[in-house]
């Protein structure tokens, strides 16, 4: 096992030397995302094709595990970064060919008479609503239906669909593609503005090499036709065919019937249009009707939040500073006599300070929220920048990965620090590095690794294969956890921090209260919730419903203010506490804060009922709350170590500023 480990990690650093050895510099720059591609006239392309989804079942499969048309040179899948990998996706290509500008109907395939086995499971991938995923130039297929008047626009199409008051479901079999190219007749420097994609340069293009046609849109009609399949028995894939309407009328559609052998056929149309390469995704990243309702209701909610905890916090400061003026303006005996009629935070000076309970899973706790909470916020500010585009499938996730790992050394420094300040002694800064490097990723791990035996169980490609799980172990063993223990080292010969009061040996007796402390430290985490619930819908509609989510820039804004919320809430709550001379703020300042994450998963379970009510099956609910926890729970650390951070500073500051003996 440790060779094995051993190879594992070296593997991981010869990969990084040798990329950074083999990518020659070029003349052209490109962020990351796609970049132009244009094509000649009659140029062939293929169209590729991503697991089967579901948002009743939430667990992707393979396109191929159904009988569709196999290309003729075989299944190729394409190279998958980590994000891609870890979401499930598996891309591969198509026998769906495409002539650039030239329209034509085609036939692909006939399949043989479909057995029991594969007439039950295209019946079920039907009625579960299962859709396939499609890009042409890695743009996603899309579809638009008509709902009560209203356009709806969708990526993918149905694997079939199940008519009302038909015992029958029918598969579609035809497909109707319009893609629109955007002619480019070339220039000797052509310059690519900022958009969805990313930005670029390309110089010293020639104007033969760079004329041709842009792949601006990708849309489809699916239809689902009965075809005789002895008029198909002579003709070859790719061969024409007379083209065909969708119809109307049940029974000239393909019904999915044991021994039915199906035709599958396609048309395409290719249309000019004046969309520009860079604003190619604007179709793909327009809110729904009604959003600028949304956006009007999560702006006034932020506004009034920000407003509210601005008016606590400033009272809070007078208050504070109206005591701590009024004491140093007396003299020593006055402030002597003082001392002995103290009441409130003034009282808990000699115990403010004594070691919480589980200080080390403090520390621990602090340190991985530190970590989580750098990687949420250079993740969107990059994401702002639109340096993780949608055309970059799994950029985003794989990013977070790497800014995860690297920032172990934040996490391992500031959680050794904390140890050192409460012990007083650097020892046992070992034990609480490798503690820190475990914590997180171990509840992570745990976790993932239940949720993969449900998928693997289901033959889904969602379910992480085995040599993935030795990489990320690899990635963590061979990166996260020596840093985190560098970390460590560099937080033992930081300067450490010097209480400004000593602690009393004999504890202080905390006064009796009419109600639970804790309940107060609960009921906090409401502030912080109502300044993230609206953009949570958002956000949790693109995970499990599908949609694009791209307003990182809003959603920067939201994380900001979700920061200082959680530190405003947190220093006023430890200031309360002290007042009732109740010195045990430590953890209730973490989690003043850090209940926000309560909430959270409460919400999402809100939204799995009231939002999600097509997810069917209890897999699905657990693979749901499951992934709900996890964010949850990141979500907890990373709120409660600001509030934590902000409390302890303050607290600090506060005797700091007063002399009392």
């Amino acid at each position: 096992m440790a060779g094995a480990l051993h190879s594992s990690c070296f593997v991981a650093l010869l990969s990084w030397v040798v990329l950074l050895l083999v990518v020659p510099p070029g003349n052209a720059f490109y962020l990351p995302g796609s970049y132009m591609h244009t094509y000649s006239q009659g140029e062939f392309i293929s169209a590729k094709v991503n697991s089967l989804t579901s948002i009743e079942t939430e667990m992707p499969f393979n396109y191929y595990s159904l009988p569709y048309c196999r290309p003729q040179g075989g299944i190729k899948k394409s190279a998958e970064n980590l994000g891609e990998l870890l979401m499930g996706d598996q891309i591969d290509n198509s026998p769906y060919r495409f002539r650039v500008n030239v329209n034509e109907s085609l036939f692909l395939c006939t399949t043989k008479g479909l057995n029991e086995n594969d007439a039950k499971l295209l019946k079920q991938r039907s009625r579960d609503l299962y859709q396939v995923n499609m890009m042409l130039d890695n743009l996603p297929v899309m579809r638009f239906t008509e709902q009560n008047g209203v356009t709806v626009q969708w990526t993918g199409f149905p694997v079939g669909y199940s008519p009302a008051g038909s015992p029958e479901d029918y598969i579609i079999n035809h497909l109707k593609f319009k893609v629109l190219v955007h002619e480019y007749g070339g220039s000797n420097v052509e310059i690519i503005s900022t958009g969805e994609e990313g930005s670029g340069v390309i110089s010293e293009m020639d104007k033969k090499g760079m004329s041709g046609y842009q792949i601006v849109g990708f849309q489809v009609v699916p239809c689902s036709v009965k075809r005789n399949p002895e008029d198909f028995s002579k003709l070859n894939m790719y061969d024409s065919i007379d083209p065909v309407d969708c119809p109307a009328e049940l029974q000239k559609a393909q019904a999915i019937r044991q021994q039915e052998r199906i035709t599958f056929t396609y048309d395409v149309e290719f249309v000019k249009s004046d969309i520009r390469w860079p604003s190619r995704w604007d179709a793909y990243l327009k809110m729904e009707a009604g959003a600028k309702v949304h956006w009007f209701s999560i702006m006034n909610s932020l506004m009034v939040i920000l407003f509210l905890a601005g008016i606590v916090f400033v009272i809070f400061l007078r208050t504070v500073r109206r005591d701590l003026t009024r004491y140093e303006e007396l003299d020593k005996e006055a402030q002597a006599q003082m001392n002995e009629e103290l009441s409130g935070w003034k009282l808990v000076v000699g115990d403010v300070f004594r070691e919480p309970t589980c200080s080390k899973l403090l520390c621990i706790m602090i340190g991985d929220g530190v970590q989580i909470l750098g990687m949420a916020i250079v993740t969107i500010v990059f994401a702002t920048l639109g340096f993780m585009s949608p055309a970059s499938r799994g950029m985003l996730l794989t990013g977070m990965i790497v800014l995860y790992l690297f920032l172990g050394i934040a996490a391992g420094y500031v959680s050794v620090r904390f140890w050192r300040t409460i012990k007083g002694t650097s020892e046992g800064w070992r034990s609480v590095s490798w503690l820190t490097a475990c914590f997180f990723p171990g509840v992570m791990f745990t976790v993932l690794t239940v949720l993969n035996f449900v998928l693997w169980k289901s033959d889904s490609t969602g379910a992480l294969p085995i040599s993935l799980f030795f990489t990320l172990l690899a990635l963590w063993f061979c990166i996260s956890v020596p840093l985190t223990l560098v970390g460590g080292f560099l937080g033992t010969r930081a300067e450490q921090i010097e209480f400004p009061v000593r602690t009393n040996q004999i504890p202080r007796e905390i006064p009796a209260r009419k109600y639970p402390s804790w309940l107060l430290v609960l009921g906090a985490g409401t502030l912080p919730f109502g300044t993230l619930f609206i953009e949570l819908f958002f956000i949790l509609s693109s995970i499990w419903l599908g949609r694009f989510y791209y307003v990182f820039g809003f959603l920067l804004i939201v994380l900001l203010l979700l920061v200082v919320v959680c530190a405003e809430v947190s220093v006023v709550l430890t200031y309360m506490n002290l007042c009732v001379e109740d010195w045990r703020w430590w953890w209730k300042a973490f989690f003043a804060s850090g209940s926000v994450a309560i909430y959270v998963f409460l919400y999402s379970i809100n939204y799995l009922v009231f939002d999600l009510r097509s997810l069917s099956g209890p897999v699905s609910a657990m693979l749901y709350v499951g992934y709900s926890f996890l964010m949850a729970f990141a979500i907890m650390l990373a709120t409660g170590t600001i509030g934590f951070l902000t409390s302890f500073a303050f607290v600090h500051y506060l005797f700091a500023s007063v002399k009392i003996d």
